[in-house]
């Protein structure tokens, strides 16, 4: 019999950001583990992931926090609906799909507080012209100022296929969209980024 659905099974306050162990067995055997009742199974499917499900995450929000919610919810979301996974796809492309499913429905909620770090976006690194130097931490801000600002499906499309260099096949998996859209929705991105950044070039 399956676990507890509303237990979660692994430590609420883990950091996303530590380094995964190698585990023995693939996803696809982790996850019928896990569907079987081996909450130690998710743990390993947990770990193996959180970092990745925390940097789509942060790029979504700019901010650690409330990445680190967002990727705990995700996970949660993932053990409650675990029993509906098929494997038509992989473990890693369905855990995203709940990922930028969760980021899509709070940034329609609320607007991300955003940390100082770097964000390298900018595919033009040419500097101002002379007296019209921008500080760095303008820029960053500028950046995410301009990458927030984008309508949430260019955003998500913009994120997994830039940042993540996954396919646009793997993109359109994981927002349920098809590869024209997801072309599109690039397309887009880039052109609106580039009206919003013409200061920085």
């Amino acid at each position: 019999m399956r676990a507890d659905a509303t237990a979660t099974p692994w430590p609420l306050g883990a950091t996303p950001m530590s380094d995964a162990p190698e585990a023995p067995l693939d996803d696809a055997a982790l996850v019928e583990a896990a569907i079987g009742g081996d909450t130690a199974a998710f743990d390993v499917l947990v770990t193996r992931h959180r970092r990745s499900v925390y940097q789509v995450c942060y790029r979504f929000v700019n901010h650690h926090e409330d990445a680190a919610d967002l990727t705990q919810d995700t996970f949660v979301r993932a053990w409650k609906a675990l029993g509906s996974f098929r494997g038509q796809a992989r473990f890693s492309t369905w855990i995203y799909r709940i990922a930028v499913n969760v980021c899509l429905n709070r940034v329609s909620l609320k607007t991300p507080k955003t940390d100082v770090v770097d964000f390298d976006l900018v595919a033009d690194q040419r500097q101002p012209a002379p007296g019209a130097a921008i500080d760095a931490a303008e820029r960053q801000a500028m950046v995410r100022a301009a990458v927030n600002s984008l309508p949430p499906r260019q955003r998500a499309a913009l994120i997994l296929r830039t940042y993540h260099e996954l396919s646009h096949q793997e993109v359109a998996d994981i927002v349920g969209t098809s590869v024209g859209a997801v072309k599109a929705n690039v397309f887009h991105a880039l052109a609106n980024l580039k009206k919003r950044l013409e200061p920085l070039v």
